[in-house]
């Protein structure tokens, strides 16, 4: 089963336990009916911010959906065992891979992840509750934070509140970053 899979499995699963309906969630997550069907069948892993927009309509954490099992404190990820948890998360076309940094302790209150984006992506503005902190580690990555535009090259960090619509992309060449994201439940 992949983590695709799983994903939507789970957000099924939640939101039947709510006794919601596909387009309840919808409404209440304030994402598309046509996402929500395709995450729950496992045809489409969700950018982040659709994420967190689901698990607060869900009422969990975003690590919910992402973790198989607890691993006890300290959590320590090598370099070389980092896996791709998720494909593209816009489908077979999309250009971003998450590598889930956190999975398995369970009582965290971020999203650490290593993000490998590749250039191509479409500018879609996304808003969630929270915070982004993000280290560029190579290549240029291009933010549009409300209606600034702003180039970031390796060794540049920024940290914004999310619930601006912001989009975080390749400037032009693949680009690798290391991503924290806080969203309250």
């Amino acid at each position: 089963m992949t983590a695709t899979d799983k994903l939507g499995k789970r957000v099924r699963t939640y939101r039947e336990k709510l006794g919601l309906t596909a387009e309840e969630l919808s409404t209440n997550a304030g994402l598309s009916l046509s996402l929500i069907n395709d995450i729950e069948n496992g045809t489409t892993y969700p950018p982040i911010g659709s994420m967190i927009k689901l698990s607060r309509a869900l009422g969990q954490r975003v690590g919910t959906f992402m973790d198989d099992q607890f691993v006890k404190d300290p959590l320590i990820v090598r370099h070389d065992a980092r896996k791709e948890e998720t494909s593209s998360h816009r489908g077979a076309g999309g250009h971003y891979h998450y590598f889930p940094l956190g999975k398995g302790k369970t009582d965290r209150h971020m999203e650490p992840l290593y993000i490998v984006i590749e250039e191509g992506e479409s500018e879609e503005l996304s808003s969630h509750e929270g915070e982004e902190f993000v280290i560029v580690v190579s290549g240029e990555v291009k933010l549009v934070y409300g209606k600034e535009v702003h180039t970031l090259k390796a060794g540049d960090t920024v940290y914004y509140n999310s619930l601006v619509p912001h989009f975080l992309g390749s400037a032009g060449g693949p680009a690798e970053i290391f991503a924290i994201i806080y969203a309250p439940v």
